[in-house]
């Protein structure tokens, strides 16, 4: 199955309805990072004057540096997913080849190889890298397998429809483990398209799919369900699940700040 003109083929077959982003869009956010880290270097060598000494200057200064052109970046992707200010600004996001999340040990090696790439070479490197390949690709990406995704204006993932009747029985009780970031996705960009594909691509892109999903619920579905079927109710399954997890972490955490803010030995509490 090719991928068309306004997508990107991702490793699951599935295709994105998205494109990688252009040269232009990836020089602007670079150039809006770098006026923020000019505002943060101003910042450090203020501080580092103020502080340092003939003896420690040199060593600080090392350290400001590392942390301008690797700690900060890599700190603010991962924290992110892969969206600094200035791609936040363009509507671009550092993803995995596969299409997921990036994680930090992506971003550090991307941010780890721009040292070089990007800083000592003036971004020489870089422009010539991503100028010979399709993805837009530099150095950093080819070692962490990653690259930058347009995201705006693009259409987002459809809603997940409604648990089949006739499989709510069978998914209620069984066991369904958290799902793969990159599976996942592309478990919800195939529902969304099934209806688009040809119906061989279909067939054994959803056979494969269900497939792979299988190996993470137990026990596997009624004989003869239909992937479609099967991974539609998974991934609502799972969905659930993890809204009605969440909502018990956020009432337990709410519950130990008020038994904390709360007086001792039964005292009332004027301000309340």
């Amino acid at each position: 199955m090719e991928a068309p003109a306004d997508g990107v083929l991702i490793g699951e077959a599935v295709v994105l309805e998205t494109r990688p982003a252009s040269f232009a869009s990836r020089m602007l956010a670079g150039l809006l990072d770098l006026a923020v880290l000019g505002v943060l270097a101003i910042a450090g060598l203020i501080a580092l004057g103020a502080l340092a000494t003939d003896a420690t200057a040199p060593a600080l200064a090392i350290v400001l540096l590392a942390l301008l052109l690797v700690g900060v970046p890599t700190a603010v992707e991962t924290l992110s997913r892969g969206r600094s200010l200035g791609k936040l600004a363009v509507g671009t996001r550092v993803v995995r080849d596969d299409g997921g999340p990036v994680r930090f040990r992506q971003v550090f090696v991307r941010a780890l190889v721009g040292v070089v790439e990007i800083w000592l070479t003036l971004g020489s490197i870089a422009l010539i890298v991503s100028l010979c390949n399709a993805k837009g690709k530099r150095a950093g990406d080819y070692l962490a397998g990653t690259y930058v995704l347009r995201v705006r204006g693009g259409p987002g993932l459809a809603p997940l429809p409604a648990v089949p009747p006739q499989l709510v029985a069978w998914v209620r009780t069984a066991d369904v483990a958290r799902l793969p970031d990159g599976l996942a996705l592309a478990a919800r960009q195939f529902l969304g398209r099934a209806a688009r594909m040809a119906p061989a691509s279909r067939a054994r892109v959803g056979t494969d799919l269900a497939a792979r999903v299988e190996r993470f619920v137990a026990p596997g579905p009624p004989w003869g369900t239909p992937p479609e079927l099967f991974l539609a109710a998974v991934l609502t399954e799972r969905r659930e699940r993890e809204h009605v997890a969440a909502l018990r972490t956020t009432g337990a955490h709410r519950e130990v700040a008020e038994r904390v803010a709360r007086l001792p030995f039964g005292v009332p509490d004027p301000r309340r």
